[in-house]
């Protein structure tokens, strides 16, 4: 199996929905704690949708399940966790929420990314939740558009 993750910030729309095109995204899921922001631009959760259905024939999904808790995301900007206490408290949450349970069938039959803002996945719950997901299923690649 493979999953696909991509972040929006720091590409323009045209780049963002050509690699999606290039890539044979067939499905995206949207698993960040804010899409409705007008600091989201052209990935605004009904903007978003309607754009990767015209654009690229993508089916959207929004999967609140895997974004992390406003707490949590607070608690790094302002610099209150550490990315290593961020990591260990979304990776507690991803179990407490059983995940696997729920979210394996957006990965099968349709080549699927998931979405959230960081430009970078390194330090993006985006990359978290893939590699749970591999940890947990095995045979999983994980691409970073």
């Amino acid at each position: 199996m493979e999953i696909y993750t991509i972040g929006f910030t720091q590409k323009s729309a045209a780049e963002f929905f050509e690699t999606l095109k290039q890539a044979g995204i067939k499905r995206l899921v949207d698993i960040r704690l804010n899409n409705q922001s007008q600091l989201a631009g052209f990935t605004k959760q009904a903007d978003l949708q309607y754009f990767l259905e015209k654009i690229c024939r993508i089916e959207y999904i929004y999967e609140p399940l895997l974004a992390p808790s406003r707490e949590m995301v607070e608690g790094y900007r302002k610099r209150e966790l550490s990315w290593e206490d961020y990591e260990s408290q979304f990776i507690k949450l991803m179990e407490e929420r059983q995940i696997t349970k729920h979210i394996k069938k957006l990965f099968f039959k349709k080549r699927t990314v998931l979405l959230c803002s960081e430009p970078r996945p390194d330090q993006c719950h985006r990359r978290l939740v893939a590699e749970f997901f591999m940890r947990r299923w095995g045979d999983v690649s994980i691409l970073h558009l």
